[in-house]
């Protein structure tokens, strides 16, 4: 492990105000995209829909990262350009989603635990050779009737903290994703203490596994009240509750906290993250960024279509949402961004 290579690569993830941007959907979860839009659910599809990404010009300017999926870091371009050289070329670091998914936990109904760890030694190794140089782990924790149980934390946290360990031994930056989801009624309030409780967790596990923080990210949700909950706080509450439960659990050593969207629309996700910054950005010790998918993607993928012509169109589309992303970094965005 090379711990100098780590921190230098954590920093220029979260440099110059940009983000990461998630392409690192399942075939499965792609495909269930495609077909709400009418999108052929074939290889040749997502391949030319992650072309489309990884072409667009201008991306380098505000995207730092891209996470793939394990297809996709093996596909190319029409023209046998492999995706990896074409996004090293824009100025942009591949990365990779190395877990296989939140299955249900046993003895704990309506939980679930991320799987993957068999063999990612192995797979670590292999995917460093193709090019990847940091890697991501979702864990799921969903807050409903008695739950999250202290059993799903737990498990999951140690889950991310092995993750990151074997990472980082292999070169590989570890991005930790510890998902407090949206579905469901429970407030502000509420979510706040259960991602505190999380966090706290997962840090407690990175610290027994001997992982070095200062060659990681942070990718965690917003503190949001959740969808069906009548009460839906401004812009500025979600802010604060969202900064004073990182500045309790965050150590300070972390270079950067990438937010997920979470099914959040594009819009409320870059007014979220703009209004941390514009409040808090020079007095915290670690970048706010952003680490988005469907919250940068959605607009461009509703306007390709599938279709060739429309490739140009859905790639100004996808450039708008992330600069209005590194423009929320800069605490310099707001809604007149996009009607331009």
């Amino acid at each position: 492990m090379n711990q100098q290579k780590l921190i230098d690569t954590a920093r220029m993830l979260v440099a110059g105000d940009k983000g990461l941007l998630a392409m690192d959907e399942s075939n499965p979860t792609c495909n269930k995209r495609f077909a709400a839009l009418g999108i052929p659910q074939t290889e040749e599809a997502r391949r030319a829909w992650r072309e489309l990404i990884v072409t667009t010009p201008g991306l380098g300017e505000c995207i730092s990262g891209a996470i793939l999926y394990d297809e996709t870091i093996r596909q190319q371009k029409k023209d046998g350009t492999p995706f990896v050289k074409v996004i090293t070329k824009s100025g942009i670091i591949s990365g990779i989603k190395v877990d296989s998914g939140a299955k249900d936990m046993a003895g704990h109904p309506g939980e679930k635990i991320t799987e993957g760890l068999d063999g990612l030694r192995d797979r670590l190794a292999e995917y460093f050779q193709m090019g990847a140089r940091f890697a991501k782990w979702r864990a799921v924790i969903a807050i409903g009737d008695g739950i999250p149980s202290r059993g799903c934390i737990e498990a999951n946290a140690q889950a991310l903290a092995r993750y990151a360990a074997l990472c980082q031994e292999a070169g590989i930056v570890p991005v930790v994703e510890p998902e407090v989801l949206m579905d469901g009624g429970h407030t502000l309030e509420q979510c706040r203490k259960v991602t505190e409780k999380v966090l706290h967790t997962v840090f407690s596990h990175l610290y027994t596994q001997r992982v070095m923080l200062e060659g990681m990210l942070l990718k965690p949700n917003m503190v949001l009240p959740g969808l069906s909950c009548p009460k839906q706080e401004t812009v500025d509450e979600v802010a604060d509750a969202t900064v004073r439960c990182l500045k309790r659990a965050v150590p300070a050593a972390v270079p950067g906290i990438a937010f997920l969207s979470g099914g959040q629309s594009g819009e409320l996700a870059s007014a979220r993250l703009n209004a941390m910054n514009v409040r808090f950005k020079s007095r915290l010790p670690w970048a706010l960024a952003f680490s988005f998918a469907r919250a940068v993607q959605q607009p461009a993928l509703e306007i390709w279509q599938g279709k060739e012509a429309n490739v140009s169109a859905a790639q100004q589309a996808l450039v708008h949402r992330a600069r209005c992303n590194r423009a929320a970094r800069r605490g310099e965005y707001n809604a007149a961004m996009e009607r331009t």
